[in-house]
């Protein structure tokens, strides 16, 4: 009886072995054919470390601020799928440089997740705006966020679509593409409340066109639309209340140049209007003065308070009254180095800015070059 035994056990433990070496030999096959190309997982922490040097080699050997990328959207680096050779080829493919390549994956990493069919997919829809695949990668060169931060596609042909339904052109959309790409990432149901409500203030100042008022506002302040409405509201009652206007006057300054204040946070565009009062009633301005200054140029609501002060001041040192710059108000567009140095040129060539037109500081660089070139003969 023992042998048998003995034989039982010795073919019980031949078949283990030979179950066991199956299994074994079976998970050194799957392990072998495991790596990025094909984005299978692996099972143990080797693995992924490899997954992630090759990852980083590749970045490396493109070119990417590695430190940079990691810093902004660190999350990347733990996907064991990434598509970074993919992105390479369909970006060089479309005209953009090494250069610009590195560049977008080291502002936005996140692209490299993105999948050659989605990429196409998106671009093509893009085009549909664009004249040029040059100017897609202008956009995405200066915001890569723009282009790669959804991959959801449909959402963007919905927005195309519904932009041409109400009106936009496409030379209004390639503003829009160009300036606010980002809304072209918003829900359709989030443009579609801004563009309604927008519809629902041109009613309601008795404007018969809401189609021209909208494109007209949009394509002034392309930023609009990723602004909630209730900014662009509070804003609207503020301009209205500010310089006291009915409903004609308010919709020909929100349809001009009120449009591109209207999305500026209201705190910070109640506070910049309330120091240029406070500034200007200290040099002798009257109200009605600084109301009418103001609606002639309200671009300076832009100007945070130590800014417009600055400039101000500057002006006002150099004998500059005030009359002057309230008749002039673009010289406030000027940086204060700039105002600076072309006062100094200005008067070591001769010019009595006291008494003469001070819009020469406000000219662009080509028209004042020639202007102090006639000025020293």
């Amino acid at each position: 009886m023992a042998p048998r035994n003995l034989l039982y056990m010795r073919s019980n433990f031949l078949l283990g072995s030979r179950c066991w070496m199956i299994r074994f030999s079976t998970e050194i096959l799957f392990k072998s054919v495991s790596f990025r190309l094909f984005g299978v997982k692996r099972n143990n922490a080797d693995g992924e470390s490899l997954e992630k040097d090759e990852l980083l080699n590749n970045l490396l050997t493109m070119g990417v601020d590695i430190d940079m990328a990691k810093k902004r959207q660190p999350g990347v680096f733990n996907r064991m799928v990434t598509n970074e050779q993919d992105l390479k080829m369909f970006l060089l493919s479309k005209g953009a440089s090494k250069q610009v390549i590195a560049s977008i994956i080291s502002r936005y990493p996140r692209a490299i997740t993105r999948t050659s069919e989605s990429l196409s997919k998106r671009w093509d829809l893009w085009r549909k705006i664009m004249a040029s695949d040059l100017e897609i990668v202008n956009i995405l060169e200066r915001s890569p966020e723009s282009f790669f931060r959804s991959n959801n596609n449909l959402n963007l042909e919905n927005n195309i679509k519904f932009f041409y339904s109400v009106g936009l052109t496409r030379k209004c959309l390639c503003r829009l593409l160009t300036n606010a790409p980002r809304t072209f990432s918003n829900s359709l149901d989030l443009n579609k409340q801004m563009v309604e409500f927008l519809q629902s203030v041109c009613l309601s100042l008795g404007h018969k066109d809401p189609a021209d008022f909208v494109r007209k506002i949009i394509f002034k302040n392309p930023f609009i639309l990723i602004r909630s409405t209730k900014r662009v509201k509070t804003n609207i009652e503020f301009l209205q209340s500010a310089f006291s206007l009915n409903s004609e006057e308010l919709l020909a300054l929100i349809c001009g140049p009120g449009a591109e204040i209207l999305d500026l946070s209201n705190d910070y565009a109640k506070r910049n209007y309330t120091n240029i009062k406070e500034k200007l009633f200290s040099l002798g301005c009257a109200e009605e003065e600084v109301q009418k200054f103001v609606f002639s140029y309200p671009d300076m609501i832009y100007l945070a308070e130590k800014k417009f002060n600055d400039k101000i001041d500057c002006l006002i040192q150099e004998k500059i009254n005030i009359s002057q710059i309230m008749e002039s108000p673009r010289v406030l567009d000027s940086s204060l180095s700039t105002l600076k140095s072309r006062i100094k040129e200005l008067v070591n060539a001769g010019y009595n800015l006291s008494t003469s037109n001070i819009t020469p500081l406000s000219w662009s660089l080509k028209r004042y070059k020639a202007k102090l070139k006639k000025l020293n003969g």
